[in-house]
C-alpha cells in the first residue's frame, strides 16, 4: 500500500488516538470518507527506506501484525518530519499503561491475536467460498462490489474463523483497522470514525464495506485454491489453451490448461503473466465432465459463446464452463479428463 504525502497539513489532522488515518484525494479535494487507518502501536518505522534507489522520499511502516505501508513525501524535510511525528506517536502509544500492570492480563486480548489477517483476507477473496460482493442502494446512491457488515460477520462465523458474532466483529474491525477493508456509505464511515478500536465494524445489513482499492489491484480474484507441491508433482498428460468462464464476472479468458495424473489435477495458468504459478486448479477426483450442445446457451453461461463447450463439476459441486477451439479438441479434453477421474 502506498500513500502520497504531498498534503501534509491535512494529513497531519489525520492522527487519531491509536494511529494514522488516511483519505483519498480526487481533483485536488479530499474525499469525505476515510479510506483506512494505520495502527501505530507496536509498529516499526524505517526512514529513510533505501530499498528503492530511485524513490529516496519513501518511508516504511510495519504494523504489529506485519502489514507494510509505504508512504512517499514531497521532500526530504517533509519525509523526516513525518517520520519523527509518527515515531513520537508510536512511542507514546507503546509507553501508555492504560491501567494494565506488567503481569496483568490484557482485557482487550480476545484470543484472536494469533490469527493471520492476510490468510483471512485470502479466504475472503476465494472465488468459491469467499464473501459475496454485490450492489447496494442507500439514500439514492448505488454502491457496487461491496458487502454488508452483517455479511462479513456471518461469513467469519460460518468459516469458523471465530466462534461467536462478538469475536467476528472484533476480527472484522481488525481487518478494517489494518486497511484490508474500507468503509462504503455514510453509516459505516461514521462508525469507523467514532467507534472504539475493537468495534469499528457494524454487524448490520445497512453498514457497507468493500476491499481496499489497493488490494483490488492484486488481480481480479485470488486463485481458486492454494497450490501445493504435491498437486504439481504429477505427470503431465495433456496441455493446451482453452477459454474459461470466470466465476464472478462471468467473462471469458484464455488460459493454459495443464492436466496431470498421479495425483490427478487440472491447473490453469495466465498466459499473459510472467508468474509461473497457476491462477487456479482443482482435484479431478470425483469430478464429472460432459459436453454441452452448441445449439443454445446453457444456464449459468454468459458472454460470447462460440461453441465447443464442455463443463466440469468438481466433487465440491463447483461448476467450470470451458470452450475448446475445435470440436475434436473438446472431445480430446473430455476423454483425457475422464481417464483421470
Amino acid at each position: 500500500v502506498k500513500y502520497n504525502m504531498d498534503k501534509p497539513n491535512t494529513l497531519r489532522e489525520g492522527f487519531w488516538s491509536n494511529g494514522l488515518m488516511y483519505y483519498k484525494y480526487e481533483g485536488g479535494s479530499r474525499d469525505s470518507s476515510q479510506r483506512g487507518k494505520i495502527v501505530l502501536k507496536g509498529c516499526q518505522i524505517m526512514c529513510p527506506f533505501l530499498e528503492y534507489e530511485n524513490r529516496p522520499l519513501v518511508l516504511k511502516i510495519v504494523t504489529k501484525t506485519g502489514v507494510e505501508h509505504f508512504l512517499e513525501a514531497c521532500s526530504r524535510e517533509e519525509r523526516d518530519a513525518w517520520a519523527a511525528d509518527i515515531l513520537a506517536a508510536a512511542e507514546s502509544l507503546n509507553s501508555e499503561d492504560n491501567g494494565i500492570g506488567e503481569n496483568s492480563p490484557d482485557p482487550t486480548d480476545t484470543g484472536l491475536n494469533s490469527i493471520d489477517l492476510s490468510k483471512v483476507l485470502d479466504s475472503m477473496y476465494d472465488v468459491h467460498s469467499g464473501i459475496t460482493m454485490s450492489s447496494h442502494v442507500q439514500q439514492g446512491n448505488t454502491y457496487s462490489n461491496c458487502f454488508s457488515g452483517s455479511a462479513v460477520v456471518d461469513w467469519l462465523v460460518f468459516m469458523q474463523f471465530t466462534l461467536t458474532r462478538v469475536e467476528a466483529v472484533t476480527l472484522a474491525s481488525a481487518l478494517l483497522e489494518e486497511g484490508f477493508l474500507r468503509t462504503v456509505g455514510l453509516r459505516s464511515c461514521e462508525a469507523f470514525r467514532t467507534a472504539g478500536p475493537s468495534q469499528q465494524l457494524i454487524d448490520d445489513s445497512t453498514a457497507l464495506y468493500s476491499f481496499c482499492d489497493s488490494l483490488k489491484k492484486r488481480g481480479s480474484v485470488k486463485a481458486e485454491s492454494s497450490v501445493s507441491a504435491l498437486e504439481l508433482s504429477g505427470k503431465v498428460v495433456k496441455r493446451g489453451y482453452l477459454l474459461k468462464q470466470g466465476h464472478r464476472r462471468k467473462n471469458w479468458k484464455v488460459r493454459l490448461f495443464v492436466l496431470r495424473s498421479e495425483p490427478a489435477f487440472l491447473h490453469y495458468f495466465d498466459p499473459t503473466s510472467d508468474d509461473i504459478s497457476p491462477v487456479g486448479g482443482f482435484s479431478l477426483r470425483g469430478c464429472l465432465v460432459s459436453a454441452l450442445k452448441d445449439n443454445g446457451v446453457p444456464s449459468g453461461v454468459k458472454g460470447n459463446v462460440q461453441g465447443n463447450l464442455f463443463t466440469i463439476i468438481t466433487q465440491s459441486n463447483t461448476r467450470y464452463f470451458i470452450q475448446a477451439p475445435t470440436q475434436q479438441e473438446k472431445m480430446d479434453w473430455i476423454d483425457a479428463i475422464r481417464e483421470q477421474t
